[in-house]
């Protein structure tokens, strides 16, 4: 150890040495800028800086030079950083507390941090940087600690809990407890960037119908990003996701937290007949109000001013703009969650937008199943959308991510074997002929199983068209022969397959992007209608986003609130408040997946060769 302490201050007085020679002279307590700098990072705005009775006093450590001669830094990325040149010297005061990293990380690094991949990182990480401290610099904490720590205390913006980061003691004058708070602090930077990235909450503690294919943050990446000479505000930023939708929806947090409940007025529209344009009603007086429409206060007439802020509440709400003010209307503008629960729903959106993946693709689709709403992106544009029909909550429409690959127009419809125990089967018990009249078939395979399917045509399930992105749920889009339930403002009825009001248009808008010199259009495509599947593939796939947006921000910037049709909000919101929450960004292992992700045939039992009467004789019996 005294060895090592004394090669580190022969390399320093050779360095200075040099430096002299060359006219440049340092005082013993002065570091060569060439050699070690600590960067000052700008703390966020409207961020508290930390505070000395939480890290210490930091004035004991000087300014350091500018490093004028280092190679640019920011130029670097990644693993890259690492080949950059670290500190030749080590402070005299942190001399000390490498020889205690160095210790820690070869005996005991597993109590500080307990992520296999993020040990290594951190242990290659120190070891070669001589095992310098990061975060301790001369007995304080060093510039970028306190820019992360202030950084760390606002990340409630994100409806992340700052209490989750703490900072580590930096006082006390012990080495051993300054290379403790060393491994505490990258810790810490570890979980936040792992939460920031992948979800406070994992997503499998949810529900077995959501997958998503998540990347870890690099820990030795990160660690290069943090020793680089970049601002520390823009490296722990950038974890968090970037797209528009979501930094929109903070900005929305931020609005709700400050808005006091006084601000608000609540004005309720009393229930009654269907308001429609052109009538008088005493009640259009709360209407007015409540929509802050333009107009005479008093004026009972529902004129077309009004008309027009109420097609636009409809439209808003996802319901659809007829500008009557029916029970419907009634319910939600009187209905909606209480103004102290806004924030509460938006974090538990925030934390969902962590688990989708951050390059959703220039071209996307976009589905959100509590607005019943489907969105085709084209590099940034909105291109179309449509309604959809979405699972029950019983058979809830799975949240995943992933790629669209084919259309198939004239598609057959193997029926899941969860509709064929609930449903069918029991159908038959009462009347064998069910199938037939339903159109459907029923095969035996030469295994021993049996296939129930719907040969293509007008009154298949699955109607004229299919889209197709496979995935371990079986699920899909497609064209549907109810075409009733478009009409509807709640449409969660679908056994988890989403059914498209315009899937001939969707089919063009798609085949557009994927297949533009081929000229599909909704006519072309109508006449591909027959008896016999045709698949168009995509040369290019394109992403498919399955989510669950109860609070999103629309086109003309307004904060919506959905209703939380699958209960998602209330679980997300249970584990963040609860004791779960210790664990919560474990994954847990859930056997199984939805009912629509089962074998496709139903086993007969016996031999491969019974006979379908046979099959039906033991079904009856």
């Amino acid at each position: 150890m005294h060895r090592q302490r004394l090669d580190r201050l022969m390399a320093g007085t050779a360095v200075a040495l040099l430096l002299t020679i060359s006219g440049t002279a340092f005082t013993a307590t002065e570091t060569p800028p060439a050699i070690e700098a600590a960067v000052p990072v700008p703390e966020p705005a409207n961020v508290p800086p930390p505070t000395k009775a939480d890290i210490g006093d930091p004035a004991a450590s000087p300014a350091a030079a500018k490093p004028d001669d280092q190679p640019d830094i920011k130029a670097l990325t990644g693993k890259d950083l690492i080949k950059a040149p670290l500190a030749a010297t080590i402070a005299a005061e942190d001399s000390a507390v490498a020889d205690k990293l160095r210790e820690l990380l070869a005996t005991r690094a597993d109590r500080f941090i307990s992520r296999k991949t993020e040990r290594q990182a951190a242990e290659a990480f120190y070891r070669d940087r001589g095992f310098a401290p990061l975060w301790v610099e001369r007995g304080a904490p060093s510039a970028r600690a306190m820019a992360a720590i202030a950084y760390l205390r606002g990340v409630d913006a994100d409806g992340l809990n700052p209490a989750d980061y703490p900072a580590p003691d930096f006082k006390s004058a012990e080495p051993a407890a300054r290379a403790e708070a060393e491994l505490k602090f990258t810790s810490t930077l570890f979980d936040y960037a792992r939460h920031a990235q992948n979800g406070r909450v994992h997503w499998s503690r949810l529900h077995a119908d959501i997958f998503y294919n998540q990347v870890a943050p690099d820990p030795t990446e990160l660690l290069a990003n943090l020793a680089s000479n970049r601002d520390m505000r823009a490296i722990l930023d950038a974890y968090e996701p970037q797209h528009p939708q979501y930094k929109a929806l903070k900005a929305k947090l931020a609005e709700a937290r400050g808005k006091n409940a006084e601000e608000i007025e609540v004005v309720r529209v009393p229930e009654g007949p269907t308001i429609k344009p052109g009538m008088n009603d005493a009640r259009v007086v709360a209407l007015r109000k409540r929509l802050k429409a333009d107009g005479d206060d008093s004026n009972t007439a529902y004129d077309g001013a009004l008309v027009e802020a109420v097609k636009k509440f409809q439209t808003g709400a996802g319901m659809q703009p007829d500008g009557l003010v029916g029970p419907a209307t009634v319910r939600a503008l009187n209905g909606g969650p209480k103004r102290e629960r806004i924030p509460d729903i938006i974090v538990a959106n925030l934390e969902r937008w962590r688990w989708l993946p951050r390059d959703l693709g220039n071209a996307n689709v976009i589905l959100n199943i509590p607005d019943y709403t489907l969105r085709v992106t084209d590099n940034g544009v909105l291109k179309w959308q449509t309604r959809v029909v979405v699972g029950k909550p019983s058979t809830a429409t799975p949240l995943l991510s992933d790629k669209m690959k084919y259309i198939t127009v004239n598609p057959t419809w193997n029926v899941p074997p969860s509709i064929v125990d609930n449903e069918y089967l029991p159908v038959l018990q009462q009347d064998p002929t069910a199938l037939e009249r339903l159109g459907l078939k029923l095969v035996q395979n030469k295994d021993g199983t049996v296939h129930i399917y719907q040969p293509p045509g007008a009154g298949n399930a699955l109607g004229r068209i299919r889209f197709n992105f496979p995935n371990r749920f079986l699920v899909y889009q497609h064209d549907t022969p109810d075409k009733h339930l478009f009409a509807k403002d709640v449409r969660a009825y679908s056994h988890g397959c989403m059914r498209v009001q315009n899937p001939d248009k969707y089919a063009e808008v798609l085949l557009g992007i994927a297949l533009p010199k081929e000229n599909y259009t909704v006519e072309k495509i109508h006449k591909m209608y027959g008896g016999s599947e045709i698949n168009i593939n995509f040369p290019t796939p394109i992403p498919v986003h399955i989510t669950y947006q109860t609070a999103f921000v629309d086109d003309a910037g307004e904060l919506q609130i959905r209703d939380d049709i699958y209960g998602r909000d209330a679980r997300v919101l249970a584990i963040l408040k609860g004791d779960e929450r210790r664990v919560a960004d474990i994954a847990v292992d859930r056997k199984g997946t939805t009912q629509t992700a089962s074998r496709t045939v139903y086993r007969l039992p016996g031999r491969a060769d019974n006979s379908l009467a046979e099959f039906f004789q033991r079904l009856f019996r």
